[in-house]
């Protein structure tokens, strides 16, 4: 049984033809006889007297028509209200976003929504990759700012910007020599990076010879955290392209670009696939186009608005 032989039914007993019945439902006279038959088949009924002239339902199927009528209707109902939610403005949206791109996102995104959706309530939560997708299944966030692609089928990435990396040097490294790093070349001897769990830590072991020895007291929980250990005990770290514009002018003399293929990452909006509030995502999109610079943006996110 499926919606499409409910509207056959309701269209048969309206128009007591099937000819005529078929044609106000777009298809042959043979497509909607068969659909009705197999319906009729389903229910173990015959719904329609096919004796009579014109066609009348039968006494059973009289009662299986009227519900039918009340089915699609309540599906028309449910389709309303979906199309008012996707154009709501308003209402609580519920954040997940990674730490290492809570710093520099969060503090503007909050100042930024409130200066053109004052009346969406943003609620942002600073947490790991991982938890954050728990949650996103759960329903209890609603979206999620991460570094993708995930390779999650349940959900809908849409990219925001890209983000280049940079190593802090200490000076007392031979990386401090050079002007420019090749990003496969690091080695990850006396390399200080997060702790277990952060997207990012992955994303610099992937570019980073391996051959090195590490030991895993080399870790910390954020990447003020890094540059401070750097700054006090030497080493070298990797930090986003956003947070070089946060370092003193002595710090900067420290940061080294990676290249040769430059690493980049991929910043996106994350939502559940029935996420419906169109016009909720496209103010949080709006407010992370505002203040992201604009050559890091997704190109399709500078020219289109976001359609579910």
């Amino acid at each position: 049984m499926n919606l499409q032989q409910l509207e056959y039914i309701v269209a048969l007993d309206k128009h007591r033809h099937f000819q005529r019945a078929a044609e106000a439902c777009g298809v042959s006279q043979p497509t909607l006889s068969a659909l009705v038959q197999k319906l009729e088949e389903e229910l173990d009924l015959t719904l329609f007297d096919r004796k009579s002239h014109p066609i009348s339902p039968t006494e059973s199927g009289r009662a299986v028509i009227d519900q039918a009528h009340v089915i699609l209707y309540n599906i028309a109902q449910l389709k309303e209200m979906t199309r008012s939610e996707k154009e709501q403005e308003s209402g609580t949206v519920r954040i997940g976003v990674i730490p290492t791109v809570a710093p520099y996102v969060l503090p503007r995104l909050f100042k930024q929504m409130q200066k053109d959706s004052p009346q969406i309530d943003l609620r942002a939560y600073e947490l790991r990759t991982a938890v954050i997708i728990e949650q996103l299944r759960k329903a209890e966030l609603d979206m999620a700012i991460l570094a993708t692609p995930l390779e999650q089928p349940d959900f809908f990435e849409i990219p925001l910007y890209y983000e280049k990396f940079a190593a802090y040097v200490s000076p007392g490294e031979e990386l401090y020599k050079k002007k420019e790093i090749i990003a496969n070349e690091m080695p990850t001897e006396h390399l200080w990076v997060l702790k277990e769990g952060h997207c990012m830590r992955n994303q610099v072991f992937n570019f980073c010879q391996t051959q090195s020895a590490y030991s895993t007291s080399y870790e910390a929980g954020s990447i003020d955290t890094l540059i401070k250990i750097v700054d006090e005990n030497g080493g070298y770290t990797v930090i986003p392209e956003l947070h070089l514009p946060l370092l003193h002018d002595s710090q900067r003399e420290h940061v080294r670009m990676l290249a040769a293929p430059t690493p980049v990452r991929e910043i996106s909006l994350v939502i559940r696939q029935d996420y419906v509030r169109e016009r909720l995502i496209n103010a949080v999109a709006d407010a992370v186009k505002a203040i992201i610079p604009d050559e890091m943006l997704d190109a399709r996110l500078k020219k289109f608005a976001i359609k579910l």
